[in-house]
């Protein structure tokens, strides 16, 4: 990660200068005192190259006399359309241009401590690059880019807004990391190792082994899991802010004692490598299934933000993670499982995986801990991104309130969701005709909608109104080119998102 800091706005005499303007492309403060020290090189600059002032276009002046090793201007679009993702976004556009550049400064005339602190966390976020694995890579096609200094009045303010985004932006880079990391590498033990890192948080960490799994009778999970060499396991992350005892510093031994109250739960799909099993998907692409744990990675950088920032609330992440592997021991299409609920399931193929594996937890979860409201996130089906591409997730929620919060989130962050529908006439394409529920309704059509449906049969199992929403993520999980905060690669979708939900509804003191 980039460092990002704040100082006063005082002219840099060397580095690289990033001046965000708006719409209309009217030099001011800083810039204003930079054109005049060029003798207006700036202003025939930008008109040369037709700079309005359009949010993100860019122009780069190398080599200006004064010192300086560049100047990027970034434009910030309309001031009455400007707000902290457009900012973020911004603040992106200049951090790479000045990729090259191993310090660079960053001012905006006009814009406050809070929308100056969001540049700085689109920066750090563009800059984000998993390179664990290049070994050989010319030093010319390295970036560079080790520090951004954001240049303000306020910067005491700034650096004050900054730390809670500070533990957002290493929640979301935790989420990248984990996406990104081969199969051979992020097993499930290995990816339940690296959850309970999160212990140097503050949070507690509890980790299930198999046989805790067949103990607890989480027949769903462990037939998907039943052909793999690798063991299935299932990792529990506890943060308590909301509870006396559990406000916690780094040593998390408080949180140990520290029990929840009708806490938010989320839960994750870690399918670390996912064949196909059986059901074997095409050889194309198939490299690409290790990205199938994307909703556990999720919930595992949210569950880090959390603590990281000390948010007032109590919430438990739930993982799952499992391999989904064809081998003499593989679970076969036609196969019927016990899952935790007593639900009996007919897997009709082995493909669809992902449900088996949040069927059991959504059912444990809500008898162990009572929630006040479930959040899962899956690489969950193909269909939905037929549906909606890789511009939006599928929201599928039991709940309007929840449904409305998550939409709103979503557009503040930028990590964007459509609603989908649930109901009776897609529920009953899931009767099976030898046990409880099968796992696919056996149709081409609304595949993502009776993916959804049948994780709702895991769902108020008593009868009683538990708010749920499930985020179909497959579309927006990678990305394959830079594209806003996001570089390409693995993008973090859903901690931004969930973390906002959490700070805007449910912390202690919110409405």
């Amino acid at each position: 990660m980039i460092d990002i800091d704040f100082s006063k706005p005082v002219m840099p005499r060397s580095g690289a200068l990033a001046l965000l303007i708006p719409e209309g492309g009217v030099l001011s403060g800083l810039a204003a005192e930079l054109d005049r020290a060029l003798g207006k090189s700036l202003t025939r600059a930008l008109e040369v190259s037709s700079f309005k002032g359009e949010h993100c276009q860019t122009v780069v002046i190398p080599g200006p006399s004064n010192g300086l090793s560049r100047i990027v201007v970034v434009g910030l679009g309309s001031l009455k359309e400007i707000n902290a993702h457009r900012v973020e976004e911004a603040g992106a556009a200049a951090a790479a241009a000045l990729s090259s550049d191993p310090h660079a400064y960053l001012a905006a005339d006009g814009l406050g401590a809070v929308l100056l602190a969001h540049a700085g966390m689109g920066a750090q976020l563009r800059s984000y690059r998993f390179d664990r694995y290049r070994t050989r890579e010319r030093e010319t096609k390295k970036p560079k880019l080790q520090r951004v200094t954001i240049l303000t009045e306020d910067y005491a303010r700034a650096r004050a807004v900054w730390m809670p985004l500070a533990a957002l932006a290493a929640g979301v880079e935790r989420t990248r990391d984990l996406v990104s990391e081969p199969a051979n590498v992020l097993t499930p033990a290995e990816f339940a190792a690296r959850a309970a890192t999160l212990t140097e948080l503050g949070v507690k960490v509890e980790i299930f082994d198999q046989r805790d799994l067949q103990k607890l009778g989480f027949g769903a999970l462990l037939g998907v899991a039943q052909g793999s060499a690798n063991p299935p396991k299932m990792v529990i992350m506890h943060w308590l802010g909301a509870s006396r005892s559990g406000r916690v510093g780094k040593s998390g031994k408080k949180a140990v004692k520290a029990k929840a109250h009708e806490p938010i739960v989320f839960i994750g799909k870690g399918v670390t490598f996912d064949t196909g099993g059986i059901s074997i998907k095409p050889a194309t692409g198939m490299e690409e299934m290790k990205w199938d744990m994307a909703g556990a990675g999720a919930v595992t950088g949210l569950m880090a933000t959390l603590a990281g920032r000390q948010a007032r609330v109590d919430a438990i992440g739930l993982i799952g993670l499992v391999e989904n592997m064809p081998s003499g021991t593989a679970q076969r299409p036609g196969d019927v499982v016990t899952s935790y609920s007593g639900q009996t399931i007919e897997v009709l193929n082995t493909d669809a995986e992902g449900r088996l594996v949040l069927a059991d937890m959504l059912s444990y979860a809500q008898k162990r801990f009572g929630p006040r409201l479930i959040v899962d996130l899956a690489t969950l089906t193909g269909a939905i991104v037929i549906a909606l591409g890789h511009e939006n997730a599928g929201l599928f929620c039991n709940d309007e309130k929840l449904s409305a919060q998550i939409v709103a989130a979503g557009l503040t962050t930028g990590e964007t969701v459509w609603p989908m529908p649930l109901g009776r006439a897609y529920d009953k394409l899931l009767d099976s005709d030898i046990g409880d529920v099968k796992n696919i309704s056996g149709g081409r059509g609304a595949g993502a909608v009776t993916a959804a449906q049948f994780l709702q049969r895991f769902v108020d199992t008593k009868k009683t109104h538990l708010p749920w929403a499930h985020l179909d993520i497959a579309g927006v999980a990678w990305s394959t080119k830079d594209d806003g905060v996001t570089p390409k690669g693995a993008t973090g979708f859903g901690v931004r998102l969930l973390d906002r939900l959490v700070a805007e509804h449910y912390e202690q003191n919110s409405p």
